[in-house]
């Protein structure tokens, strides 16, 4: 029997393009499939959450996970990552440093902890953790085979110093955007934030998808750029930033 995205919880955005909303913290995973390769968007808050994104991927497209894309380094996004085995890893130019110095991966594991991951996971995921093998410092393009072309762009600092989009073109066409937009509640800025640069990066995802692109949040449901240009101008107010 076919297994639908449906069928695993997962929500279809466009052809081959598909997004979960996981469980505790409403983190987005996103999925796009090509012709033999497939491109995982975050692997979740643990290794049991990577290996299970893992898993469905493979359910859904028949193939195994060949590329992994992080949008920022917070252990809601991140912490499944090694899960994600013989998968060609993608991050913003200097996300590598976060994922490696002992005093960030410290922090990140006390941050899970902090916001309920059980210690004991917290621990082994952020032992775990290893730098995206490839760094991406304006825009890489992924060729997935079968015509389906997929573009990751650093476009920040915002969210955090280090956040990476992806750009799925197609009809229509749909925007990873990390924490960079939030639905389900106010954009979290914490003390790796660089809100002077936020608005400016959100203007760049708009330009990379355009007035009718999908924007997909870190957290809530898929927006459209009217949304995206309303969150930039409250975060200009919020953070008193003209640009």
């Amino acid at each position: 029997m076919t297994v639908t995205w449906e069928d695993l919880g997962w929500e279809r955005v466009a052809a081959g393009v598909g997004r979960c909303r996981l469980p505790v913290w409403d983190c987005t995973a996103g999925l796009v499939a090509g012709a033999g390769a497939v491109l995982l968007i975050d692997a979740g808050s643990s290794l049991a959450e990577g290996a299970k994104l893992r898993a469905q991927a493979r359910s859904l497209t028949g193939h195994r996970v060949t590329h992994l894309a992080l949008t920022h380094p917070h252990f809601d996004h991140v912490f499944g990552a090694a899960a994600v085995t013989d998968a060609e890893v993608f991050g913003a130019v200097g996300v590598d440093a976060v994922l490696t110095r002992v005093r960030d991966r410290e922090e990140l594991r006390a941050d899970a902890v902090r916001h309920g991951l059980a210690a004991p996971t917290a621990q082994e995921a952020a032992e775990r953790l290893t730098p995206p093998g490839h760094l991406v410092s304006g825009e890489w393009t992924l060729d997935l085979g079968g015509g389906r072309q997929v573009l990751l762009a650093n476009v920040g600092p915002g969210h955090t110093a280090h956040d990476l989009a992806v750009l799925v073109p197609g009809d229509p066409e749909v925007v990873f955007c990390g924490d960079l937009v939030e639905e389900s509640g106010e954009p979290q800025a914490g003390p790796d934030a660089v809100p002077s640069h936020w608005p400016a990066a959100l203007d760049r995802l708009l330009a990379l998808g355009g007035e009718d692109a999908l924007y997909v949040p870190g957290h809530g449901a898929v927006v459209d750029a009217a949304f995206v240009r309303a969150q930039r101008d409250a975060l200009a107010a919020r953070f008193g930033v003209s640009w």
